[in-house]
């Protein structure tokens, strides 16, 4: 599905960015592993090269447009090209209303989850036109589509990715690059753990699923997969839940 393709996943230190990087191995591509999280994404490519992939990592701020663009560069430095990319890294910030949310806490979640998905698409476009096209795929979430009480700052960041995935795929679809955008549920993930070390917060967050359960990261990847491939050739500018049913309540 993805045979001689190069992809890169931002977040891969752990889990959705490293079931994407995973599961992009096992359909063939080539996968660039970035991360803040050194120790992690180093991890993540040892798991891709058990497997039998090919992978190598790139430490990278993605709130610094400077990173993204020096991950692009290294992309191509080392595999020759760019395909394929999963603007996945976030993370949740603060927990708090509108009114007592943290200024310093509005402006990390915004800087990383989407400004670093605006950087991202910025210099991994510029590389993909140069090969004639390629898709990316931006991790939004149920947020993206509705929102979260006491999580102003991520509501609002992930419904800009959803216009920025938007923006871009009307300007570059011609050209050979679809954008598309994925809205996990709540996933288990190391972002959710300390959430479910609470029986009680647990209990309401699977009752919120009609599905009955937390996600997997797995599935997650799997739909990142597909649009990541030919596969999705008639497929850009859309939001796609994994979500178990949340947004259907």
């Amino acid at each position: 599905m993805l045979k001689n393709k190069v992809a890169l996943v931002t977040g891969g230190g752990s889990g959705i960015g490293r079931a994407v990087a995973q599961v992009w191995a096992r359909e063939g591509a080539k996968v660039v592993v970035s991360d803040l999280d050194v120790a992690g994404g180093e991890e993540t490519v040892k798991l891709v090269r058990a497997q039998g992939g090919d992978a190598i990592f790139v430490a990278t701020d993605v709130g610094k447009a400077a990173d993204c663009e020096a991950l692009v560069n290294a992309t191509v430095a080392h595999y020759g090209r760019l395909d394929v990319a999963c603007n996945n890294a976030g993370i949740g910030g603060p927990s708090a209303p509108t009114a007592d949310y943290p200024l310093d806490g509005w402006a990390q979640v915004i800087n990383i989850n989407l400004s670093g998905v605006f950087y991202g698409m910025k210099y991994q476009i510029a590389a993909m036109l140069k090969n004639g096209g390629g898709s990316i795929v931006n991790m939004a979430s149920i947020l993206g589509a509705v929102a979260f009480a006491n999580s102003p700052a991520y509501s609002a960041a992930k419904h800009g990715v959803l216009g920025l995935t938007q923006a871009a795929a009307l300007e570059y679809s011609a050209q050979g690059v679809r954008v598309n955008s994925v809205g996990p549920g709540f996933i288990h993930t190391p972002m959710i753990s300390g959430l479910e070390a609470d029986d009680g917060v647990r209990a309401f967050l699977v009752g919120a699923h009609p599905i009955g359960r937390l996600g997997k990261a797995t599935e997650v990847a799997e739909l990142v997969a597909w649009l990541s491939s030919d596969r999705a050739s008639f497929v850009t500018g859309a939001y796609y839940p994994v979500d178990g049913g949340y947004l259907a309540r």
